[in-house]
C-alpha cells in the first residue's frame, strides 16, 4: 500500500516501482513528500528542511564544491497507469516511471548511499512542476530560502534518455489581439473584419526564419509558433475581435527582455489593438564550460545534447547555479498512457552519478 514507508535500500527500479505506487498528481503530494521526509531524516549524515510539500537535505562535510540534485514528485494525471508494473523485459510502466519518478528514485538512492560524497550534496524534492508557473515548489522554495539553493553545480533528474542535456530554451506566450467592427455578413461592409486584419500576423508567422545558435557546442534551434486562434460570433455576423496565441522557444543566449521585444519587433507594423503577455519563463545558459560539468560529462560519457523545451534548470540558472539536465526516463514517453522506462536506464544513471560522486 502507499502509506507503507519508503525504504531507500531497495534497489533503484524497485524504488521507482514503490514512488510509482504513492498516486501524486499535481495539487495531490503530500503523502508522497510526508514519505520522502521520513526516509530522508533516518539517515544520520544529512540535515533535513522541508517547506510546503518540498523537502531539501543536505549533507555538511566542507568540501570545496557543493552539487544539487532535484527532481519533482508531482505526476499528471493517472491514466489507468497506476500500480507500476514490470514487464518480462526488464520495463517498468506506470503513471511518472519516466517522468520523472525514476530521477527521483536514483536521488534517493544517492542520498542513502553515498554518505561521504566527494563533493557536498544537496537534494531537493519539489512539487507542482507539471502544473502553472506560480505553483511550482522550487519557486517557492527560491523564493522563501534561496540559501537552501546555494551550490556550483545542479543535476536535475529530469527525462533525458540517459544523455546529458544542456541549459535548456525559455518560453514566451503572448496573445496578439486584433479589433474590428461587427455587422451583418450580407451587409459586411458596413463592419470591419477582426479574422481578416489578423492575416497579417499569420503571414509574418509562416515567413519567420528561426535562429539556430551554438552555444558551449550545443545547436539550438528557436520557433515562432501560432498555437491557438479565436475569433468569431456566429455564421451571419462580421467579428469585432480576434486573438492569436503566439509561442516563442527561444535559445538561452537571449534574456527574457531581448526575446520579449524580438517578439514586438517581428509584430510591429500589424495592426494588432493588444499585445498581452500571457506565460514567459527564461532560459537556461548550458553551464558546460563549469569544471564540475566537465568532471560531470567524463564521469557520466556521452555527448552533451541542447534541451529544446523548458526545465526548472532555468530556476538554478536563475540564482547563479548552472544545471543540466540528466535522467533515465525518456522524454518522449512522458505525460502518455503508456509511460514506461527500462529498468537498465534506471541503473546504469545510478552508477554514472555514483562513479561522479565518489571517484
Amino acid at each position: 500500500m502507499a502509506e507503507t514507508p519508503l525504504d531507500l535500500f531497495l534497489d533503484a527500479p524497485a524504488l521507482t516501482a514503490r514512488l510509482v505506487d504513492f498516486p501524486s498528481v499535481s495539487g495531490g503530494e503530500k503523502a508522497l513528500a510526508d514519505a520522502v521526509e521520513e526516509a530522508l531524516r533516518a539517515l544520520p549524515h544529512l540535515t533535513v528542511d522541508r517547506y510546503g510539500n518540498n523537502v531539501v537535505a543536505r549533507t555538511n562535510l566542507g568540501r570545496a564544491e557543493r552539487v544539487i540534485l532535484a527532481g519533482h514528485i508531482d505526476t499528471v494525471p493517472i491514466a489507468d497507469n497506476v500500480p507500476s508494473r514490470l514487464d518480462e523485459n526488464g520495463v517498468l510502466w506506470g503513471c511518472g516511471t519516466s517522468d520523472m519518478k525514476s530521477g527521483v528514485a536514483v536521488q534517493l538512492r544517492i542520498a542513502a548511499t553515498v554518505p561521504e560524497p566527494n563533493r557536498d550534496l544537496t537534494f531537493v524534492f519539489y512539487d507542482n512542476e507539471e502544473v502553472a508557473a506560480h505553483l511550482n515548489g522550487l519557486g517557492h522554495v527560491a523564493g522563501a530560502h534561496p540559501d537552501w539553493l546555494a551550490g556550483d553545480f545542479a543535476v536535475l533528474l529530469e527525462p533525458s534518455d540517459g544523455q546529458v542535456e544542456g541549459g535548456c530554451q525559455g518560453t514566451l506566450r503572448v496573445l496578439l489581439r486584433t479589433a474590428g467592427e461587427r455587422a451583418h455578413s450580407a451587409r459586411s461592409w458596413m463592419g470591419s473584419n477582426a479574422i481578416h486584419t489578423a492575416a497579417p500576423i499569420l503571414a509574418r508567422l509562416a515567413a519567420y526564419e528561426p535562429r539556430r545558435p551554438v552555444i558551449d557546442g550545443l545547436e539550438y534551434r528557436e520557433g515562432l509558433n501560432a498555437v491557438a486562434i479565436e475569433g468569431g460570433v456566429a455564421g451571419n455576423v462580421i467579428p469585432d475581435a480576434c486573438t492569436v496565441t503566439v509561442n516563442f522557444r527561444y535559445a538561452p543566449d537571449r534574456s527574457e527582455g531581448e526575446a520579449l521585444a524580438h517578439v514586438r519587433e517581428v509584430f510591429a507594423d500589424c495592426d494588432i489593438a493588444e499585445f498581452v503577455v500571457d506565460d514567459h519563463s527564461g532560459a537556461a545558459l548550458p553551464g558546460l564550460s563549469h569544471p564540475a560539468a566537465a568532471a560531470f560529462m567524463a564521469a557520466v560519457g556521452g555527448t552533451a545534447q541542447p534541451k529544446f523545451g523548458w526545465t526548472d534548470v532555468s530556476r538554478f540558472s536563475a540564482v547563479g547555479v548552472p544545471a543540466v539536465n540528466y535522467g533515465p526516463g525518456n522524454p518522449l514517453l512522458a505525460h502518455k498512457r503508456d509511460e514506461h522506462v527500462a529498468v537498465e536506464r534506471i541503473t546504469h544513471c545510478e552508477e554514472r552519478l555514483r562513479a561522479w560522486l565518489t571517484a
